[in-house]
């Protein structure tokens, strides 16, 4: 069953986020949906994965990541 992680992500910039949004949309075939906030640093994912999973995918963007909590609400 899907849950929604929600993250804390260093981003400061739209290149930033653009940088989550590109590795979160090559794992679309695992994931749902995800919502990016720029100005809070706030990135939520829907997805069957585990929290630690998604933690590593947006890793790879480079950019401190936290995670924050899983919830099983919508988006």
């Amino acid at each position: 069953m899907a849950q929604v992680h929600e993250y804390k992500v260093a981003m400061t910039c739209e290149g930033c986020s653009g940088a989550v949004e590109r590795v979160l949309n090559k794992q679309k075939n695992k994931i749902e949906h995800f919502d990016i906030d720029l100005k809070a640093q706030q990135v939520k994912v829907r997805t069957a994965l585990a929290a630690d999973e998604v933690l590593e995918i947006i890793k790879k963007t480079g950019k401190d990541t936290q995670f924050v909590s899983t919830s099983q609400g919508d988006k």
